[in-house]
């Protein structure tokens, strides 16, 4: 028997987005099986931008070895009320995504205010595309939006869900962000 459940902190993180002002929309699970690797992901979007255009992804790859070495440290403890090993995490990435812009803003600029909305507990990476439908047409440009958490194990085990709580707080305030500058970078020129 595992001593993480996997899927019930999915589902914990899904009613905590819930919590924080997301409406999901999808869940998928993929499962390795030469490896037994997972990856779960979840679809959402902020109550606000149910209309577009707005959308987050948040995605958990679940490492095999990394669940295997805490399961043997956590069976390894000869008191049940002591701490868990720390060490073991799983990556959380949340990720955001715009239609093409046609006005898209200063990258430079968007990374400096968005790192002030994510703070450091959300550390936020933004990143461009720019891409030609034909070899006359003006590029497009998309905008990458990525943040990245480490979810530590212990926590999962102790049901600590501070950090994903936090997270999830930030990542509303940065769609928000995103949502009051996406007209602007959506007019037509």
């Amino acid at each position: 028997m595992a001593v993480i459940d996997v899927a019930g902190f999915v589902a914990d993180v899904k009613s905590e987005a819930i919590d924080s002002g997301f409406h999901v929309h999808d869940e998928r699970h993929f499962v390795e099986t030469y490896s037994l690797r997972q990856l779960w992901e979840v679809d959402l979007h902020p109550e606000e931008a149910c209309s577009g255009p707005i959308d987050l992804h948040l995605s958990l790859d679940v490492d095999p070895r990394a669940l295997l070495g805490f399961e043997d440290e956590v069976m390894k403890m000869d008191d049940l009320e002591a701490e868990p090993p720390n060490g073991f995490t799983f990556p959380l990435l949340f990720t955001w995504t715009l239609p093409p812009l046609p006005k898209p803003p200063d990258l430079l600029a968007l990374a400096i205010e968005l790192a002030g909305v994510g703070g450091v507990d959300l550390p936020v990476e933004v990143s461009a595309i720019d891409s030609f439908p034909n070899v006359t047409d003006a590029p497009e440009r998309s905008l990458s939006i990525v943040a990245k958490i480490s979810v530590e194990l212990a926590d999962v085990y102790m049901n600590n869900d501070t950090a994903v709580t936090q997270s999830l707080e930030r990542c509303k305030e940065v769609s928000l962000y995103l949502l009051e500058r996406a007209d602007s970078w959506l007019a037509e020129t």
